[in-house]
């Protein structure tokens, strides 16, 4: 997916994802690994967060529409590299913006 077209939006807006439609993925193994990844990435982009969890909602038995949410919030993140929050060790009790 290096070479993919990033999209505005992590998500998307008109669909709700169902539990039952679509084809089950053959092979729902890398699905669910790379959700849980995702999950860890919300600590620092919470921009994906709502995204990340309506994708784990279907990690037990997901379907290709899951699978095309997932690269959706791929192919967001690949347009939005430079996003997040940086996370510093401090002595101080300030926070700083």
């Amino acid at each position: 997916m290096t070479d993919c077209n990033p999209c505005s939006t992590p998500a998307d807006t008109q669909a709700k994802l169902s539990e039952y439609v679509g084809t089950p993925i053959a092979d729902p193994t890398a699905y669910q690994s790379l959700a849980s990844v995702l999950q860890y990435l919300t600590f620092t982009r919470p921009d994906i967060t709502y995204a990340v969890q309506q994708v784990c909602l279907h990690m037990h038995d997901p379907r290709e529409p899951h699978l095309t949410a997932l690269k959706r919030l791929l192919r967001y993140l690949r347009g939005t590299v430079d996003y997040g929050l940086l996370l510093h060790r401090s002595s101080s009790a300030k926070l700083v913006v």
